[in-house]
C-alpha cells in the first residue's frame, strides 16, 4: 500500500474516532498493527488536523462566546472553560512530566476499551434520573479537568468518553450540553498537549525525513473527516443514547484481548 493511501486511511481513522467515544488510540493501535507505525510527528499532525475540525464545527459558538463577554452567561461559560482546561494543565503537566501513563499496548488498551463501555452504559443509566440538565457548575468544569488527565494517563480510555459521562454523572445530564462543553475544552487542551509533544521533539531533535505529502493527505482528511463526525454527532446525541458506542467499545476491548498479540 502507498504512503499516500495509508496517510489517508489514518487520516480519516483518526477524524473518525477523536471525537467519538470510542477512543482513538485503540482504533490507531489497530491500524498501526497492519499498516505499520508513523512517526511522533505524523501523529501529532492529524491531532492538529482533529483540532481544526472541532475549532470549524464550534465556529458560530465559539465566535458568539467571544464576541458576548458582556453577557454574564457567556462569561460565566468561558470562565468555567477556562477552568477544566487549566485544571488539566495543571495535574496533567506533572503527570506528563512524571511519565506516568500505562503503555500503548493492546492488554491496557483493550481492558480501557471494555471498562470504559461499562462505565458508560452505568453513567447514563444514572445521569437520567437526574432529569434534562443543561447548566454546567463549576464542579462540573474540574471534574472534566480531571477526566482528561485520566485519560491521558489510561490510553483507549478516551478523553471524550471520560469526560462527557463524567460532566453527565455530576450534573450536566443532557447528553448534548455535556458533549459540548467537553469539545469546547478539548480545542486548547488538544492544542497543547499536541504543542507540548512537538516542542519535545524538537528539543529530542528528533525532526526530519518526513514525507510532507503524506503529512499533508493526513491533516486534510482528519480535519474533514473530524468536522463531519463532530457535526453528526451533535445532532444525533439529541435524539438517541450512547449505548451503541459502549456496547461497539466493550465487543472491541473483547476483540483485541483475542485476537491481536499482546505485545502489540
Amino acid at each position: 500500500m502507498s504512503d499516500l493511501l495509508t496517510a489517508l486511511l489514518l487520516g480519516i481513522l483518526e477524524g473518525l474516532t477523536e471525537f467519538l467515544p470510542i477512543s482513538s488510540t485503540g482504533h490507531l493501535l489497530i491500524a498501526q498493527h497492519w499498516l505499520g507505525a508513523r512517526s511522533d510527528f505524523f501523529n501529532i499532525v492529524i491531532q492538529a488536523g482533529a483540532i481544526l475540525a472541532v475549532t470549524l464545527a464550534f465556529r458560530a459558538r465559539l465566535w458568539q462566546l467571544a464576541t458576548g463577554l458582556h453577557d454574564p452567561g457567556n462569561r460565566d461559560y468561558v470562565a468555567k472553560l477556562g477552568v477544566a482546561f487549566l485544571v488539566t494543565a495543571v495535574v496533567g503537566l506533572p503527570v506528563r512530566l512524571a511519565g506516568w501513563e500505562l503503555p500503548e499496548t493492546v492488554a491496557p488498551v483493550a481492558w480501557a476499551l471494555v471498562l470504559g463501555g461499562i462505565w458508560m452504559l452505568v453513567a447514563e443509566h444514572y445521569a437520567e434520573k437526574r432529569g434534562d440538565v443543561a447548566t454546567v457548575t463549576w464542579k462540573v468544569a474540574v471534574l472534566v479537568g480531571l477526566a482528561q488527565v485520566v485519560a491521558g494517563v489510561f490510553p483507549g480510555t478516551s478523553r471524550s468518553a471520560a469526560a462527557i459521562f463524567l460532566a453527565m454523572l455530576a450534573g450536566t445530564s443532557r447528553r448534548s450540553a455535556a458533549t459540548e462543553f467537553v469539545f469546547l475544552v478539548g480545542i486548547p487542551t488538544m492544542f497543547a498537549a499536541s504543542a507540548f509533544a512537538f516542542l519535545e521533539l524538537v528539543r529530542d531533535d528528533a525532526l526530519g525525513g518526513e514525507d510532507w505529502a503524506a503529512v499533508t493527505v493526513a491533516f486534510i482528511s482528519a480535519a474533514a473527516t473530524g468536522f463531519v463526525v463532530v457535526r453528526w454527532l451533535m445532532g444525533y446525541i439529541k435524539r438517541h443514547r450512547f449505548t451503541g458506542f459502549a456496547v461497539y467499545r466493550i465487543v472491541l476491548g473483547l476483540l483485541l484481548l483475542a485476537f491481536m498479540p499482546a505485545g502489540s
